[in-house]
């Protein structure tokens, strides 16, 4: 059977969720999770089943893109499939291709598992090579340090919370009150949790979203940040340890985490929460 290429309506996300969650194991290269559609669903449902590709063979989906705006799909592959030629290649076509609906021309990127056929494809196509970013893991088979803070586990009515110290640790965030509850509908919104952090003086200071895959499967932070003018006091610390005992709690395997190599400070930061640096990952490119 040939390969197909789909996009799928709203009903059809619950199985791009479902084979994404089955897809975690401990020890997978860093790839899309079914928390980066979660945190893609605020954005709206139609807007998340818009910007989600599969690909099947004989009805089983074996690759599932997350057009995570108009020049990155972010690509996993079905680990049993990731060195399947017929799937690289048209994965590959599909991608080069902007008549295939899934790039457009000029300036692109591609995210895909690091061994992955695809990946040796696109190189021989001309493909370049992105910034290097950097993975990182934690273990959650041992108990996780108190963060030594107030953590508050974010409901409808504390949303307005959680968004406005998003909005005070990255620049240009759009996220809203009305994007938080479009995110809580989602599907794989039922297994996460969002989780404030406050200082002695009762300040919100930092904030993330945790998402779990189900028992026994990584779990994924996405986003964390920490308020800008509370930086410099390990606050950023503390709610990454937060996240990963509340994914404990959530039968998490492990903690999740990949941040661009450039950002030295929040390495830094995961590490002394415990995470393990990982070997650089890089998204292929393609400049016109």
């Amino acid at each position: 059977m040939a390969i197909v290429l789909d996009k799928p309506d709203v009903a059809g996300l619950s199985e791009a969720v479902g084979v994404l969650r089955e897809w975690q194991y401990d020890g997978a290269p860093m790839q899309l999770h079914p928390g980066d559609l979660g945190w893609y669903w605020r954005f709206g449902a139609e807007a998340t089943a818009a910007a989600v590709r599969t690909w099947s063979r004989d009805g089983q989906m074996l690759a599932v893109g997350l057009l995570d705006g108009a020049d990155l799909l972010r690509l996993t592959i079905k680990a049993e499939a990731q060195r399947d030629e017929e799937l690289a290649q048209q994965l590959a076509a599909d991608v080069t291709q902007p008549e295939r609906g899934v790039l457009m021309p000029g300036k692109v990127y591609v995210e895909a598992p690091r061994n992955a056929l695809v990946q040796d494809l696109l190189s021989e196509d001309g493909w370049d090579t992105d910034e290097p970013r950097t993975p990182l893991r934690r273990d959650l088979s041992e108990p996780v340090q108190e963060p030594g803070v107030r953590i508050e586990v974010i409901g409808p009515e504390r949303a307005h919370v959680r968004t406005a110290v998003q909005r005070a640790s990255f620049d240009g965030s759009t996220f809203t009150d009305e994007r938080w509850h479009a995110m809580a509908t989602g599907l794989p919104y039922a297994e996460a949790r969002c989780l404030v952090a406050y200082d002695h003086q009762a300040n919100a200071v930092a904030a993330v979203t945790v998402w779990s895959a189900g028992p026994d499967r990584p779990g994924l932070l996405e986003p964390m940040g920490v308020h800008r003018d509370h930086r410099g006091h390990g606050y950023g610390r503390a709610i990454t340890l937060a996240a990963a005992a509340r994914l404990q709690e959530l039968g998490s395997s492990s903690a999740t985490v990949c941040t661009p190599s450039s950002n030295v400070g929040a390495v830094a930061t995961y590490k002394s929460a415990g995470f393990q640096q990982l070997a650089e990952v890089r998204d292929r490119r393609r400049d016109c």
